[in-house]
């Protein structure tokens, strides 16, 4: 197993939901904390349900460091408009959430490390920072000569997640183009995520 994978799979067992829909996620047989006896699920208090809600937010994105996540929420309340809906669109602009979404990559750890080593194109030109912010219109591609690379192809064939609307995909291509800035309700989760409740979190 791929130290991407394991990660994946510890955070789905540490917050005890099945974060990307995996059919491989040991969530799947086992519904309870790790550990020898796992939890005894007492009632969560208020923090404890943000604190979760924000915990599955943040690792869904490949587990993003409590510093990033801070400065998009930032970010977010400075916007105009509902700050739960703008932290959303901020996430699914980072250039590592759109390689995953366009199924360019298997897990978003796995899109990370693409982009890092310089596989990825956007208009045209290598951009090697997973956090880029991806603007409407953008198109990102595979460069030419990472085509033939045997994991993006073997990703792009998954049948475990579909190209969300708000993304036109060339999978042959290995290209397709960011068509506008989604709301929550158009994120295909897997499971349900609660923005409002991380915005919570925050505004304590």
């Amino acid at each position: 197993m791929s130290k991407r994978i394991a990660a994946k799979h510890k955070i789905d067992r540490r917050l005890g939901v099945n974060l990307w829909g995996s059919a491989k996620s040991p969530v799947n047989d086992r519904n309870y904390a790790p550990g020898q006896h796992g939890s005894n699920k007492k009632k969560p208090t208020d923090y404890g349900v943000q604190l979760l809600a924000k915990q599955k937010l943040k690792g869904y994105y490949g587990n993003l460091t409590e510093r990033q996540f801070r400065r998009l929420y930032q970010k977010a309340s400075q916007m105009k408009g509902d700050t739960s809906q703008n932290i959303i669109g901020l996430l699914e602009c980072r250039l590592d959430a759109v390689v995953y979404r366009m199924k360019f990559a298997a897990t978003v750890f796995a899109s990370r490390q693409l982009i890092n080593h310089g596989h990825v194109m956007v208009n045209g030109k290598i951009v090697n920072i997973a956090s880029y912010s991806v603007k409407a219109g953008d198109v990102i591609e595979i460069k030419e000569k990472s085509k033939a690379n045997t994991v993006i192809l073997e990703a792009t064939q998954s049948t475990e997640r579909d190209y969300p609307s708000y993304m036109e995909v060339d999978p042959k291509a290995l290209k397709g183009t960011f068509v506008n800035v989604p709301k929550l309700e158009d994120v295909p989760y897997p499971v349900v995520m609660e923005p409002n409740i991380v915005i919570e979190y925050y505004s304590r």
